[in-house]
């Protein structure tokens, strides 16, 4: 088979394309390679998903439509698409909200019609969030829950994202697939998302800022776990009227924010200056995945805890960007 992955250098996306590869896929990985972090930590992940003979990259704007028909043309092969490429981060939706419409938005609707171009296509599966439950106070979240109270702008292109894949199923027949991730971490991870971020600040010596008085839970997830329910996900095309799936990926055991904070010292050997302030604007203080259906439809089963994990994505971090003097 051959696999269009969008979003390649990015974090989740680089570790789909291995494992598809790894199962002996060719994948088409697809990237703009922006600059809203380090781009060199992009073109590492690149680096070596270009070292096997099955990947070839393209560099391009997913929101840019005469781009991504060009490419379509050149592999009609295709016979599924992972669209993980987005504008990510609750924070910076604050500072730049058009970069989430065009990328998220648009973005959707540019690769749902490439997607029904492709002669081959069984499935395009396509990344939510956990952010479109807005402050639900039922937990844990349920894909049947109500979504229509977001916190943010990101959240609310999320939900639009659903919208837009559940119409494009009912006009056109195509399998379509939403993932709803839930704070994904460790290697290779994201450096404007907590483990990155704390990590960095401990090594310095520098005081981190613990949000709403340390008063938050996240159901961390570990991204071999997410990997392996993206690809599940993939295997099984959704079906029904319309052919539109939504499903958790989650670890379903949150964890104490403070607490996530004491693995990463404690796989650091060092202490955390913490700085308490109140919650951020966009910001919930817990998220808790329902993984039912994703254990019953998918196989999805996620084993990694966090004690596992952290010391894991700290190897990592210290291999990567080398050990403090």
């Amino acid at each position: 088979m051959t696999i269009l992955v969008t979003g390649a250098a990015g974090f989740i996306g680089f570790h789909v394309a291995q494992a598809l590869l790894a199962q002996g896929e060719a994948v088409v990985g697809v990237d703009n390679v922006n600059a809203y972090y380090e781009v060199e930590l992009k073109q590492a992940r690149l680096a070596v998903l270009e070292a096997h003979p099955a990947f070839r990259h393209r560099q391009l704007d997913i929101s840019d439509r005469d781009a991504v028909f060009d490419l379509i043309s050149r592999h009609e092969d295709i016979d599924g698409i992972v669209h993980l490429a987005a504008q990510a981060g609750v924070r910076f939706s604050l500072i730049d909200p058009y970069a989430y419409v065009q990328a998220n938005v648009m973005g959707q609707v540019v690769m749902l019609e490439a997607a029904r171009r492709l002669p081959r296509l069984k499935h395009f599966v396509y990344a939510s969030s956990s952010s479109v439950y807005g402050d639900n106070a039922k937990q844990p979240f349920s894909v049947g829950d109500p979504v229509e109270r977001p916190n943010s702008l990101y959240a609310a292109t999320k939900r639009s994202d659903e919208l837009i894949g559940h119409t494009y199923a009912h006009l056109y027949g195509l399998p379509a697939t939403g993932l709803r991730f839930f704070t994904v971490y460790g290697p290779w991870g994201r450096p404007d998302m907590a483990p990155f971020i704390f990590t960095r600040a401990i090594l310095a010596g520098e005081p981190i800022r613990v949000f709403n008085h340390g008063e938050m839970w996240r159901d961390f997830t570990y991204i071999d776990d997410i990997v392996s329910g993206v690809i599940a996900a993939l295997r099984r095309p959704a079906s029904g009227d319309p052919p539109h799936a939504l499903y958790n990926l989650g670890n379903h055991v949150p964890v104490k924010l403070t607490d996530f904070i004491g693995a990463i010292e404690g796989a650091l050997g060092r202490k955390a200056d913490m700085v308490l302030e109140p919650i951020q604007q966009g910001d919930v203080p817990s998220t808790y995945a329902d993984i039912e259906a994703s254990r019953r439809d998918l196989g999805f089963e996620p084993t990694t805890a966090i004690g596992e994990g952290i010391p894991r994505f700290i190897d990592w971090y210290l291999g990567h960007y080398g050990r403090p003097v």
